[in-house]
């Protein structure tokens, strides 16, 4: 529910600030004075797109603000909170949401949610959840197909909302599975060709038996088998001098001489270092049978075994080559198997989703069958409740049928269904938009929601000049079944009749000043004598005529009676 709305420079509005709140508020004014604007002021607050021609003449830019009450949990306050925005509470579960929108003259626009900067189309998103509007341009939703399937559903309840929510369910599994079907059949050939170059590359990696990182070994001892004359002089050399073969002294007895030297002697500091010439000695004997090792692998492995790391290097490079890195190729031969199985699974598979596929199919023709059900039936008692509100809206012979047909299917369903209307016995039911005229379309369009609105309540609606076409009796019953909607939403009007402004329980007049330069408006709220002087003027144009007084007395009398 809105309960205030703040305009500054919106059109002729120069500021004006209306109270809204609960009930029915019925919005009146001269021709010119900008009612319009009011229902151009709450489409910036609903996100619609934002127009520079709307800014006041002479003036930078022109604002809207809006205060709702709203759930402090649900979509709405979810979608506030995902944009950054924040509620304030109020008690019994609502709490305030702060909306903002301008726009420049240059055309540039900024719109705020719950305090916080925030993109046009979140306003748009909180609109879905909030509003229902019926312009002068489109007065009744219902034109589109799916507008008339959407309405059915909503008055349809709680079985065509189960029945739908199967059906979806059911359609999705099965369009999931006709997908999968229609992939893995259309890219059969060539998985079986991935398939045939899996299993050769499977069998070329299984009969290498490469191990992580032995191209980097094999690169080492290669290299070392390529240098093995110069490696063996190197170690010959330091072995004959650590070790005293040939004509070169022995490191070892020379340590061990260095060490009875000091033993000879009685100091503990020289002591010390005869443990430490010991223990070089020690090592040096290690190193000494390292080398001798060495050298004996370096007899070993004559040109033969070059050769043979060579081949081996080469059979590893044709991998890399292939696979990219050599752990790619081992990581291919430990998840190419589950793969290959996949692949080598495809005719299986097919079957298995085939018959998965036909189990499915007729559980959506059950859920199907199952909806469409639930539709009739909600279409009968639609057309039947609608046909009766049409009959106190001044129009007692029209009858309205709701049309369940077979359609192409869809997430929806496999329904078309037509809103139609037989505006007198023995015409032929017809499309709304082409068998009504405008006072009748907009008959047509308040007692649906009148209707729908008992089952299926929107927060508020919005009607700019539901009256179109209409007057007399018929306003008044216009003006009875907004008060009825009342009862369950917030309901808005703009209206030009007495008679509809009669029910309200909230009167805004848009009033216009004029210094025979800029013409500018403000909106009051009315009460009293006020009202009673609007409602003359809208009945006569003279507010001030007794006759006309009189009969905005009776007009308003009614009005409280239906309170």
């Amino acid at each position: 529910m809105i309960e205030q709305m703040r305009m500054r420079d919106l059109g002729v509005i120069a500021e004006a600030t209306l109270p809204i709140g609960p009930g029915f508020t019925a919005i009146t004014g001269e021709t010119g004075a900008g009612k319009t604007m009011v229902v151009t002021g709450l489409g910036l607050l609903l996100g619609q797109r934002a127009d520079s021609g709307a800014v006041r003449a002479g003036a930078a830019e022109a604002s809207v603000d809006g205060v709702w009450i709203v759930p402090d949990d649900g979509p709405v306050a979810e979608r506030v909170r995902e944009a950054g925005g924040d509620l304030e509470p109020i008690g019994d579960g609502r709490a305030e949401l702060f909306v903002g929108r301008s726009v420049s003259s240059a055309g540039r626009g900024r719109a705020s949610v719950g305090g916080r900067a925030a993109p046009a189309g979140v306003l748009a998103d909180l609109a879905d959840e909030l509003v229902v509007v019926h312009g002068q341009s489109d007065q009744l939703r219902l034109r589109s197909a799916a507008a008339q399937r959407d309405a059915l559903d909503r008055f349809g309840g709680a079985p065509v909302q189960a029945a739908r929510s199967r059906y979806r369910e059911q359609f999705e599994q099965w369009r999931a599975l006709d997908r999968e079907l229609a992939e893995l059949t259309h890219d059969r050939d060539y998985r079986a060709r991935e398939a045939a170059d899996l299993r050769v590359q499977l069998a070329e990696i299984e009969q290498a038996e490469p191990v992580a990182g032995e191209d980097a070994e094999l690169t080492a001892r290669a290299e070392r088998l390529a240098n093995a004359e110069e490696l063996r002089l190197a170690a010959a050399t330091a072995h004959e001098t650590l070790s005293g073969d040939g004509d070169a002294p022995d490191a070892g007895m020379l340590l061990s001489d260095a060490r009875r030297s000091l033993d000879r002697v009685d100091d503990p500091q020289l002591a010390d270092l005869a443990g430490q010439i010991a223990d070089l000695g020690y090592r040096v004997a290690d190193v000494a049978a390292g080398l001798a090792g060495y050298l004996a692998d370096l007899d070993e492995a004559g040109p033969h075994e070059l050769a043979a790391v060579e081949e081996r290097r080469a059979v590893l490079a044709g991998l890399v080559r292939s696979h990219g890195s050599l752990d790619a190729a081992i990581a291919l031969l430990q998840s190419g198997s589950a793969r290959l199985a996949e692949l080598d699974d495809d005719g299986d598979r097919i079957e298995r989703l085939t018959a998965d596929l036909v189990r499915v199919a007729a559980e959506l023709d059950d859920a199907a069958a199952a909806l469409t059900a639930a539709r009739i039936d909600a279409a009968e008692r639609l057309g039947a409740a609608v046909t009766v509100e049409l009959r106190a809206l001044a129009m007692p012979d029209a009858r309205l049928v709701v049309e369940v047909a077979a359609g192409a299917a869809s997430v929806h369903g496999r329904d078309d269904v037509a809103i139609l209307l037989a505006p007198h016995p023995g015409a032929e039911p017809r499309s709304v938009s082409k068998g009504a005229s405008g006072g009748e379309l907009s008959r047509v369009m308040l007692a649906i929601e009148v209707v729908i609105a008992a089952v299926d309540p929107v927060p508020t609606f919005v009607f700019d000049e539901v009256d179109a076409g209409i007057g007399g009796a018929a306003a008044i019953e216009v003006g009875r079944r907004l008060a009825r909607l009342a009862a369950s939403s917030q309901v808005i009007a703009v209206t030009h009749l007495a008679q509809v402004a009669a029910f309200a329980t909230n009167h805004l007049s848009v009033v216009k000043a004029n210094d025979g330069s800029v013409t500018a408006s403000d909106v009051r709220r009315l009460d009293g004598a006020e009202r009673e002087a609007e409602m003359a003027r809208l009945l006569s144009g003279m507010p001030d005529s007794d006759a006309a007084l009189t009969h905005a007395r009776e007009l308003l009398g009614l009005g409280t009676e239906a309170d």
